[in-house]
């Protein structure tokens, strides 16, 4: 297991030191079971799954969004777009993507990931931004409150853990539906992996999206 890493701390993930080629951003939950009602275990009314998403923000050397994926009248679709997200799975370049969607968080391991060839990336990306939204949150009433064992990891191309962060702090996180989790940020001799763990009790990636633009 790699180091692990407290909110707000970082740690550089040199060349020299580890297989850069192909990185795994791995992350993982699961999900507090929620105690029925009365009525509810009556009559046996199904709460809805929690479903999180993972998106990434590839930003420039200002830490802005360069590509939107702008349509013939100039209007952000976020298609073939500088995000990569369940509606744009993989980047234009081939250097990033996202392997799947994850809806309930169950089994052990990651629930979702994100492959990055960070060694090839081009150098007009400066910084990667790793979002985790609670889909619907709001609607369902779903927060990170009720999420236990949520973590975030960067696993380089040997299998070898590097880095993790495990989101902890009972409480923190009641009513907050999406987290910038963590950052990846280039440097002279590789990436720097940063714990962010900031929350938001917006349920849409959105709300983060406007501060990189």
């Amino acid at each position: 297991m790699g180091i692990t890493l407290a909110k707000g701390q970082g740690l550089s993930l040199e060349k020299s030191e580890h297989n850069l080629s192909l990185v795994t951003i791995g992350l993982g939950w699961d999900i507090t079971e929620q105690k029925k009602g009365f009525l509810g275990g009556l009559f046996g009314a199904k709460a809805e799954e929690h479903d999180l998403d993972v998106v990434a923000f590839l930003c420039d050397a200002n830490g802005k969004i360069k590509d939107l994926g702008w349509d013939a009248s100039q209007k952000a679709t976020l298609v073939n777009s500088d995000v990569i997200f369940f509606n744009n799975l993989s980047h234009r370049s081939g250097q990033i993507w996202l392997t799947g969607d994850n809806r309930t968080g169950a089994g052990d391991g990651d629930d979702e990931q994100i492959i990055v060839k960070l060694n090839t990336l081009s150098p007009e990306y400066h910084k990667i931004v790793f979002i985790v939204q609670i889909y619907n949150g709001a609607t369902n009433n779903q927060h990170f409150g009720q999420v236990k064992n949520a973590f975030i990891r960067a696993v380089d191309a040997s299998g070898k853990e590097m880095v993790r962060f495990n989101l902890s702090g009972i409480g923190q996180y009641d009513q907050q539906r999406s987290l910038l989790f963590a950052e990846l940020v280039r440097e002279n001799n590789g990436w720097k992996f940063n714990a962010v763990g900031n929350s938001s009790p917006a349920d849409n990636f959105v709300t983060w999206l406007k501060n990189y633009v």
